[in-house]
């Protein structure tokens, strides 16, 4: 019988090195089943007990960038919302990017007077009648989770401004304790996690609309992915975009057409869906 291998989570915990949740994670993916088995044979083999849950996350990355670079993108998801950091002002931007994909007119860094004091709003949304209040929770450390801490203090500043928004949303980029999606349930806050709610989640949403962020490409540096964002493209799909020209930004055309090609296999891999909210 095979000796059980432990490895650290981001959280700090220990846990064995499981095949299964592996393969559960490529699958999520959309990763073709041929390619996942040689992935987990791979990986199988390499690990080693006190590797770390990103040692594997970077390993399956360079594995899949040799022939599958647009399911890396999808498989490095998670992380290139990180990358969005290191402050939560690109992460808003990204959430409102959301909302106007589903009809909203957006606003960002809002300025406000409610009842008691003035309030710093991160997203107003509006569509039809719906006035929507939206926190955004940006975290940049892997294994952190947005409390019940948060979901009072959203729902805390909603009352003092309800009379100019009808709505409040709690939008972060992590998990959330159970605590929080209860509190959040109970007193009116919709929240939308990393993985919560199933049909609605952050990674859903990404996925059905093709709002991949250009952190998520495993081509580009990272210091092409900062000239990009620099140049306003902050998402993936903007690439399709013919008259944007990286050389003028300095990104060499041979990469620019290998960076290119990685954002057409990764839309490719993705389906539109029908609208979510």
């Amino acid at each position: 019988m095979k000796q059980k291998i432990i490895i650290k989570k981001a959280s700090g915990e220990e846990e064995p090195f499981s095949e299964e949740k592996l393969r559960y994670s490529l699958k999520k993916a959309g990763i073709l089943d041929s390619v996942a088995h040689r992935i987990i044979e791979h990986v199988s083999r390499e690990a080693r007990e006190g590797m770390r849950s990103s040692d594997i996350h970077r390993h399956v990355i360079n594995l899949l960038k040799r022939d599958a670079r647009g399911y890396a993108a999808r498989y490095n998801l998670k992380r290139a919302i990180m990358d969005l950091g290191p402050t939560g002002h690109p992460f808003e931007k990204f959430v409102g990017e959301i909302l106007k994909n589903e009809g909203y007119s957006v606003e960002t860094n809002v300025i406000t007077r409610g009842r008691c004091v003035t309030h710093e709003i991160d997203i107003a949304a509006v569509k039809e009648k719906r006035r929507v209040m939206v926190e955004c929770k940006f975290h940049n450390q892997p294994g952190a989770k947005s409390d019940v801490k948060v979901a009072l203090y959203v729902r805390a500043r909603f009352e003092d401004v309800s009379s100019q928004f009808n709505e409040v949303w709690l939008v972060t980029n992590t998990k959330l304790t159970s605590d929080a999606i209860r509190f959040s349930n109970c007193s009116g806050i919709r929240v939308i996690g990393w993985n919560y709610p199933r049909e609605a989640s952050l990674q859903h949403l990404i996925e059905t609309f093709e709002l991949y962020p250009i952190t998520s490409l495993v081509t580009p540096t990272r210091e092409e992915q900062r000239r990009l964002i620099e140049h306003g493209v902050t998402l993936v799909r903007q690439l399709r975009d013919d008259g944007i020209k990286m050389a003028v930004w300095g990104i060499p055309e041979s990469r620019a057409a290998w960076i290119r090609a990685e954002a057409l296999e990764l839309l490719r891999l993705s389906q539109n869906k029908t609208t979510a909210f």
